[in-house]
């Protein structure tokens, strides 16, 4: 019964969408209307090319930090425990790989405050999956795999002037969280 219901619903619902979208009962004005609001995809984005050809995209040189690691200028982050962006030159250091990350050198917990890097936060030492009935489990001072690839949350700032104007300030529930990292903390509030 419930099913005849569900499949006369449908059948209805799909009635009234097609007679809504039926040329024979959209009128002329309608039509124009429509036309008028239509927006070109060269119009949708910020680069104002084609949405559907790659062939004529022109990046421009965009410049990053050139200070070297340890003499920069820490950014402040984007909202509380948004992942921090690398204010140093990455050159020689991209990509990361399993075999090859230069961000441990500076940024483990144990030599980051002796090279004024930020360290590595508690949540990167921590597996959070549930595997073979596991609810999290402290690493020690062993990297979790998982957050191996820095780059794939970590980015260099760009020094540009925003093409859209950005109002949002963040609201960090304490001050020191606009330059680290509280999330193991966050993420367990609620764990107990």
């Amino acid at each position: 019964m419930i099913m005849k219901k569900i499949t006369l619903s449908l059948a209805l619902c799909g009635f009234l969408f097609v007679g809504c979208t039926n040329e024979a009962t959209v009128s002329k004005d309608s039509v124009t209307e429509q036309k008028a609001n239509f927006v070109a995809a060269e119009e949708i984005g910020l680069r104002k090319q084609s949405v559907k050809d790659e062939k004529i995209v022109e990046t421009k040189g965009v410049p990053y930090s050139v200070d070297a690691p340890g003499t920069s200028k820490k950014i402040e982050r984007s909202f509380d425990n948004a992942p921090p962006m690398i204010p140093h030159d990455t050159e020689g250091m991209l990509p990361i790989t399993k075999d090859s990350n230069q961000c441990t050198g500076c940024h483990m917990p144990v030599v980051a405050k002796d090279m004024g890097a930020t360290p590595i936060p508690k949540s990167h030492f921590t597996n959070l999956r549930k595997e073979m009935g596991e609810k999290g489990r402290d690493l020690g001072e062993e990297l979790y795999q998982g957050r191996f690839n820095c780059s794939q949350c970590h980015a260099p700032q760009a020094k540009l002037d925003p093409l859209v104007k950005n109002n949002f300030k963040p609201d960090f529930k304490n001050p020191n969280a606009k330059f680290q990292s509280n999330l193991i903390d966050s993420i367990n509030e609620g764990v107990k």
